[in-house]
């Protein structure tokens, strides 16, 4: 794991997070995940912090969760990292923070659901797969 305070480019970054070079710059446009710095050059630059926020966000991107969502989340989860937020604002970052596990959960469920069909269809066609028959 990198120092905190060394930073990545793009390309190294989209390979940790197995996120495309496109998705990262999205992420960027649409104020999800800011790079801490820039090259001289204009190239963004990211810490390990910045890597973590995108793991959340490829995290929650299967369980669909909206842009807004995530935003929302990557807030409370900083107000819920800073020793100096307000008691007020700490309680309003676990209330989106207990929503979106609630969303997470029922979430994951559906998707457990699903890969159950899935398993059943590709163990049928298995089974028709090995002993074809012929039906006239």
């Amino acid at each position: 794991m990198r120092d905190s305070g060394e930073h990545m480019q793009i390309g190294e970054v989209a390979q940790r997070t197995e996120l495309s070079i496109r998705t990262v710059r999205h992420y960027d446009d649409v104020g999800l995940v800011t790079p801490s710095a820039r090259s001289i050059g204009g190239f963004r630059l990211y810490t390990e912090a910045d890597v973590q926020r995108l793991l959340v966000i490829r995290r929650m991107k299967p369980l669909g969760f909206t842009l807004a969502e995530m935003k929302e989340l990557l807030e409370a989860l900083e107000v819920l990292d800073d020793p100096a937020a307000t008691a007020q604002a700490r309680t309003a970052a676990t209330e989106a923070v207990h929503r979106c596990h609630a969303r997470a959960e029922d979430s994951c469920e559906r998707l457990r659901r699903h890969l159950a069909y899935a398993q059943e269809l590709t163990g049928m066609l298995a089974e028709h797969a090995a002993s074809p028959t012929s039906r006239a």
